[in-house]
């Protein structure tokens, strides 16, 4: 197929390409953590220095989002994430060597722009995929996105236990990013899509606002399991530093299972109960590892919020696709967006109110949050969120 033409979105190559940008996107999102303390070494920088140069990271994430979705209404999804992983490709290795706190803080930048926008226009793609094909296909989506992103962790950390430069295994990532955009570019949708009427950016309102919020709160849950479960292990459950990212790879395991029978769960039942049921049993995981002082049931209490938080998002995002509002690519890119805030901030907030009462009363407030979020999906027009039934 000529790079001209684009896909049928219900084609083969379409589904295929689409699950391989997902497994990309968690890949590239992924492979930049092993990084963080080499260049923290490097440049000789404080933690509170380290954070406020994560932030350029975020900030081009939330900048990019809303342009990229936009975007994507009008000249399609294939050469925005061409251009932006294009991007990604460039600044790793830069991210690698780089000395200068300044060219970190602008490859920083440009770094969150294409992940943020490569995330908010495959979600896009998906959506119109998966309605073409008229079959629920997210969750399946979602779960390669985080099979990506633990291949992508363990991947460079594999190449940096080996011997290689940080500069050298973020080239390896480079590499194979850039063959993967070519073996993707020709199944991305090209030219506008249906629904690309309306204003160039908008604000989110009505049920986007909602499911905005629910989003952003379950990516806070994330947040928390990936910034604070190894702190919380160390710090309330006095496990050796040896062990303390159990936590994490208890979340990130049962996440991507979850994720990845997703799909088959969705069409058997309704989105409603699972996002309620699932958004339950994350609250019921939190509160775990919030009150109970024994460490074995904190990663037990992790299992369950990765099990509980695995299909909320692409249930959401599906019943995005849905809602007659907004048009899609304009509701995606407000989704994710205030997703990533959730993401990028929550972390951050839960430190102050760990600093300001205790961690594990930060922890049981997402607990709350949660079941905040149950009762939200229960509120959500039923026809929306649980869609037809598929088979």
């Amino acid at each position: 197929m000529s790079l001209l033409d684009t896909p049928l979105p219900a084609s083969i190559q379409a589904q295929r390409s689409t699950r391989l940008a997902f497994l990309m996107a968690g890949f590239a999102g992924a492979a930049w953590a092993p990084i963080i303390p080499y260049v923290k070494l490097r440049c000789a920088l404080t933690d509170a220095h380290l954070g406020l140069l994560l932030l350029c990271l975020g900030m081009g994430s939330i900048i990019a989002m809303p342009v990229s979705g936009a975007l994507a209404g009008r000249v399609g999804c294939r050469w925005i994430i061409a251009i932006s992983t294009l991007a990604v490709c460039c600044v790793l290795p830069v991210l690698a060597s780089s000395g200068s706190v300044a060219v970190l803080a602008v490859a920083l930048t440009i770094f969150g722009a294409g992940i943020g926008s490569i995330d908010c226009v495959i979600n896009v793609q998906a959506i119109l995929v998966e309605r073409a094909c008229q079959r629920t296909m997210m969750s399946g989506f979602h779960g390669l996105f985080s099979v990506g992103g633990l291949c992508g962790a363990t991947g460079v950390s594999t190449l940096l236990g080996l011997g290689l430069s940080p500069a050298a295994a973020c080239s390896v990532v480079s590499v194979l990013l850039l063959l993967g955009g070519i073996a993707v570019l020709p199944g991305l949708l090209n030219g506008r899509t249906g629904s690309a009427e309306g204003p160039p950016l908008a604000m989110p309102h009505g049920v986007v606002l909602a499911i905005g919020v629910m989003c952003f709160i379950v990516f806070l849950t994330e947040g928390a399991a990936i910034d604070w479960s190894a702190v919380f292990l160390a710090t309330v459950r006095h496990v050796n530093v040896r062990y303390t990212g159990l936590g994490y790879v208890a979340f990130a395991c049962t996440m991507t299972v979850g994720r990845l029978m997703g799909d088959h769960l969705v069409r058997r039942v309704p989105g409603r109960i699972l996002v309620t049921a699932g958004s339950l049993l994350a609250a019921t995981g939190m509160l775990l590892i919030a009150t109970i002082p024994v460490w074995q049931l904190t990663l037990l209490g992790y299992a369950l919020v990765g099990a509980g938080c695995a299909n909320i998002v692409p249930v959401l995002y599906s019943t995005v696709g849905r809602q007659t509002l907004m048009p899609e690519h304009l509701a995606v890119s407000a989704v994710t967006t205030l997703g990533y805030a959730g993401i990028l901030i929550g972390p951050a907030a839960l430190g102050l109110i760990a600093q300001l009462a205790s961690l594990p009363i930060a922890l049981g407030t997402v607990g709350i949050l949660l079941i905040a979020v149950a009762l939200s999906g229960l509120l959500l027009p039923r026809a929306l969120i649980n869609g037809v039934d598929q088979d």
